[in-house]
């Protein structure tokens, strides 16, 4: 375990065009982030008039050798990946050689999308690269139970499998394509796999060819070469005691999320980007194509932004963004642009777990948005509530069918959310076990003695150890076991409600009396648990 640092001054490493940005606002802005998320090392990027101009390195690389953070250091930067995979795609696209709106299955050689039922429609180039495929973040249950929770392999000598052995059952379709958004980092491995089959070149090496080299991106790499192992960072998580290195994984879909890469590099793919969104000339893309890849793809409602071609669609204050976030352990990344402005941020750190809590993913919105002279704070203050039509959306819901594409909301919601008014407020209540935890908050306290009055009842003779005072003991006892019983609550509850409620989507049983039983059963099975554990813990 390792001591989070203290940093001196001269950790600090800024650079900057004078004039155009007020250095204290910015500064204040990532300070405010950072004591909301501590991070070993973060470096913040903003790219305007065609160029990085203005930079800003916090903390150490590498806490034992006391690197510092520069342009320079090398980051794993997850799925920023994807929109390079993304450009790859479409630079076949121009050249004749994929169609978006055919299947994937025609440019597929290596292994095969496995449609879950015969009456599937085949999904195509353009729902890979909307995460619309029908495709889930993991590819079967069974990868909740590999390193990284599906997400990463021992890093070693041989890397990561190969796609072929990886996905050598095929990559499964759950449901009809084109119908739901359901992030995916196979999808994306797919179509990494279609660079490579069509173009005949490995994808790395692809990638240097086609983007990194014509940008000038010299520290980037799809791999750990010498390109990038010099300058790599550490990944860290903030635990109570400080920081802990991660486990150094690879990540097994390389056109997801496997890239490193630097603050400069990427800064000179974002100026690119913002070249030829301006109609600028660029041997990477044609601006008619980077407009089709700006665009929604998949809009299930005209009020969203959508999905564009791997960027994600937003607005601040009447400005469109378009960006893209990155999580891989350790490392969190974020970039954010205002294409119509010709501004973009980037935001990097060396500190956070695949929860995706951390500071990148707020501060480069916040920037941003300074940037744009508006407020730092993005929630919206003057829409008025509307009571009267509240009871158009109170009631229970439940998502679309699809056990494996509903993984992550069935461990948020359980079996399903349940909108109701409440206290003059509208409220999202998941439907989970967590109330029964309340309850077996209050027995606790009820069961155990207040200390003052245990104090005040002893009198002069006090006992003086644990040992000679049994109710002490019994109290001392339980709040010792607390920790544990409520990991197995959590861990109970949590297994229970994924699993109840991805039974119940792959029955399509979305009836209330359903929903309940699951809930139900979950919350009677972690309270007996967690009452038995604290019941031995007092009979000891």
């Amino acid at each position: 375990m390792i001591m989070f640092p203290t940093q001196p001054d001269e950790g600090e490493h800024t650079t900057y065009a004078p004039g155009r940005i007020d250095d204290r606002d910015l500064k204040a802005t990532i300070a405010q982030v950072l004591d909301r998320w501590p991070c070993a090392g973060l470096a913040v990027a903003v790219i305007a008039d065609g160029s990085l101009a203005w930079f800003h390195g916090h903390g150490l690389g590498d806490v034992m050798a006391k690197t510092p953070i520069t342009e320079d250091t090398v980051f794993r930067i997850g799925s920023l990946t994807k929109t390079f995979t993304a450009v790859a795609v479409m630079q076949l696209w121009e050249q004749g050689l994929v169609d978006l709106d055919a299947p994937a299955n025609d440019y597929l050689r290596t292994f095969r999308l496995i449609p879950a039922k015969p009456s599937l429609s085949p999904a195509t180039v353009r729902h890979l690269l909307t995460h619309t495929a029908g495709v889930g973040y993991w590819r079967r249950l069974s990868d909740l139970l590999q390193p990284g929770v599906g997400s990463g392999d021992r890093a070693g000598r041989s890397g990561a499998p190969p796609l072929a052995q990886y996905y050598r059952r095929g990559l499964p379709v759950e449901i009809e394509p084109g119908t739901k958004w359901a992030y995916s980092n196979h999808g994306f491995a797919a179509l990494g796999q279609i660079v490579e089959d069509v173009s005949g070149e490995p994808l790395d090496r692809y990638l240097r060819d086609r983007i990194f080299d014509p940008l000038g991106m010299e520290h980037t790499d799809l791999i750990r070469s010498e390109r990038i192992r010099a300058h790599l960072a550490t990944g860290y998580v903030l635990r109570s005691r400080g920081l802990k290195e991660v486990a150094d994984r690879e990540v097994p879909t390389p056109g997801g999320g496997e890239m490193y890469s630097t603050p400069a590099d990427i800064a000179r793919y974002v100026a690119a980007l913002l070249r030829i969104a301006a109609k600028g000339h660029s041997s990477v893309l044609r601006p008619e194509t980077l407009a089709t890849m700006f665009r929604p793809h998949f809009q299930p409602d005209p009020r969203v932004p959508g999905m564009g071609v791997a960027f994600e669609l937003g607005e601040e204050g009447g400005e469109r963004t378009v960006g893209k976030t990155g999580i891989v352990s350790g490392f969190h990344s974020a970039m954010a642009m205002a294409p119509e402005e010709g501004i973009g941020v980037l935001v990097f750190s060396n500190t956070g777990g695949l929860d995706g809590r951390g500071a990148p993913i707020p501060l480069a919105t916040m920037l941003l948005r300074l940037w744009l002279g508006l407020s730092v704070d993005p929630i919206r203050t003057d829409i008025a509530p509307r009571p009267e039509t509240w009871s158009e959306i109170c009631g229970w819901y439940s998502p679309a069918p699809g056990p494996v594409t509903n993984l992550s909301l069935r461990a948020l919601m359980g079996a399903g959310p349940e909108i109701v008014v409440q206290g003059g407020h509208l409220m999202l209540k998941p439907l989970t076990p967590i109330p029964g935890a309340l309850l077996v908050l209050a027995w606790i306290r009820r069961k155990m003695p207040d200390p003052a009055a245990s104090e005040n009842a002893s009198a002069p003779s006090a006992p003086t150890t644990v040992r000679e005072a049994p109710q002490l003991q019994w109290r001392w006892r339980s709040a010792r076991s607390l920790p544990t019983a409520f990991w197995l609550f959590a861990a109970v509850q949590g297994a229970a409600a994924i699993t109840g409620g991805t039974l119940a989507g792959a029955l399509y049983d979305r009836s209330l009396p359903a929903l309940i039983a699951t809930v139900a059963a979950t919350q009677l099975t972690a309270l007996v648990l967690l009452a038995v554990t604290l019941r031995r813990d007092h009979d000891r």
